[in-house]
């Protein structure tokens, strides 16, 4: 253990910032174990102790530990006392801002390992270079659009309104990705100790920008049909949450869709109560049926114009290398947002933009062929964890791009460190939930080639043998990937 003295110095001024004081000092503690100055395994002080030493009240300890247990960063064993937890994929000590996996594999991508972690495109579509040979630059425009380009934000505009969503140019922010559209809602919305809803599980890209703000999470659990709507509604009526963050259709990462009456509920409630409700869409097109009706319909299509936040984006449909997001809502939230963007990046980049209106005005031809392409991979990815895997509980998705797949017993976060010597990424459950559970779970997702795929479960069988302990725990050698791009 760090003497009580050393410690306290690294936590520095830990209580310097705004919000609550167990908020403050489990950012700090985030940081430390983050960057590697507290390595996994490192012994932390008793509750009382540290308490103690920081002039503060236990129960500011004690709810900053159970913080980070629930991020899986810290275990806490009676008796045994509280640790950092195992690293997932043991990263050196950095200074990143994240230790999601998701994100590390993105920073530093590994040789020879195949990234089931990260659910995008494994490339480009031609209609993408099409769209750029058919742009055709401005003559006289500074190109500088915070809000976007007029033209695209008129034909996002127009796709709401042929979805039977009733939406004007001045409803839309076009954002850089989806990602970006989160991190500007976040700044704008939550401010250190405020409460916000989440699922759990739910996209960990929304945890890290929400944890980065101290934001006070309420996880509310997701099911076979997306979030529990009666917890959530209790949640907003007690904790009256700054922001509610969901993923109505093709939920990340269980693929669960809410039902129109559950989604109607919802809407209504966060409406009743004045609360901004944000539906994460950008999986939204990706059904697997052969029936266009079959796509499920945004939260904004239960509500009026303004009682729903919508955040999309062209990176799962076309390439996440094309950085094009969107922002849909009420006009005085939209320019708050224009206004904010202004000052981080001046405006998304505009031959991107002028590429996007030409893939939005075929937008239905590429959602369909890719929507094909990924309901075959999902069933070769199901195919083959049957076949070589047949304990994984593996339940088939009706659309995305992701399984949530359920381990007959351990734990996703060291099976992951497993997985990662035998050559494949995958993304533990519990990083992606604030419950602190889903830890017997993995999240695989299946955007890329069958081969790729085939080769990727022969290395997760090789993995969960030596992880099971009826095998040597040498890892495999990885076979060749005959020219595939990981």
């Amino acid at each position: 253990m760090e003497p009580i003295e050393s410690l306290v110095a690294m936590l520095g001024r830990w209580s310097a910032g705004r919000g609550p004081l167990h908020l403050l000092l489990a950012a700090r503690f985030r940081q430390l174990i983050d960057e590697g100055l507290l390595p996994p395994g490192a012994a932390l002080p008793p509750d009382r102790t540290l308490a103690a030493a920081l002039a503060v009240g236990r129960t500011t300890v004690v709810t900053a530990y159970d913080t980070l247990r629930q991020e899986g960063r810290i275990v806490r064993r009676q008796g045994s006392g509280t640790q950092v937890a195992a690293a997932a994929l043991a990263p050196e000590p950095r200074a990143t801002g994240t230790s999601n996996p998701l994100f590390l594999h993105l920073l530093e991508q590994p040789d020879d390992v195949i990234l089931l972690s990260c659910a995008a495109p494994d490339g480009p579509p031609e209609e993408l270079a099409r769209a750029y040979a058919s742009i055709t630059l401005p003559t006289r425009d500074l190109g500088y659009h915070p809000a976007g380009l007029a033209v695209l934000r008129e034909a996002l505009a127009a796709r709401y309104t042929a979805r039977g969503i009733a939406t004007t140019p001045g409803q839309i922010l076009v954002t850089t990705g989806a990602q970006q559209a989160l991190s500007l809602l976040t700044r704008l919305l939550v401010a250190p100790g405020d409460p916000v809803l989440v699922e759990a599980p739910t996209y960990p890209g929304a945890l890290d920008l929400l944890r980065e703000a101290a934001a006070a999470l309420h996880p509310i659990p997701v099911g076979p049909d997306g979030v529990d709507v009666d917890a959530a509604i209790r949640a907003m009526t007690e904790h009256r949450p700054v922001l509610s963050y969901v993923i109505a259709s093709y939920q990340n990462p269980t693929g669960a869709v809410l039902p129109p009456l559950a989604a109607r509920r919802l809407v209504a409630a966060a409406a009743e109560l004045g609360l901004p409700l944000v539906d994460d869409e950008v999986l939204a097109d990706l059904t697997f049926s052969d029936d266009p009706g079959a796509v499920p319909r945004p939260l904004a299509a239960f509500g009026d114009a303004g009682d729903v936040i919508s955040v999309g984006s062209l990176s799962k449909v076309v390439w996440g290398g094309l950085r094009v997001g969107w922002v849909r809502g009420p006009v005085p939230l939209i320019s708050r947002l224009a206004r904010l963007k202004a000052i981080h990046d001046l405006g998304t980049d505009v031959p991107a933009q002028l590429a996007a209106v030409h893939l939005v005005s075929g937008f239905e031809e590429l959602r369909e062929r890719r929507a094909e392409q990924l309901r075959l991979c999902h069933d070769h990815l199901r195919a083959e964890l049957a076949r070589r895997l047949p304990s994984w509980r593996c339940p088939p998705a009706a659309g995305g791009q992701t399984l949530w797949v359920e381990l007959p017993h351990g734990d996703g976060v060291s099976f992951a460190q497993i997985a990662m010597r035998h050559g494949v990424a995958v993304l533990p459950g519990a990083t992606v939930d604030a419950l602190g559970g889903s830890r017997p779970y993995l999240r695989l997702h299946f955007a890329t080639s069958t081969d790729l795929l085939t080769e990727a479960v022969r290395r997760l069988a090789a993995a969960w043998q030596a992880f099971d302990g009826t095998a040597p725990t040498a890892p495999a050698a990885p076979a060749a990937l005959h020219g595939i791009v990981v």
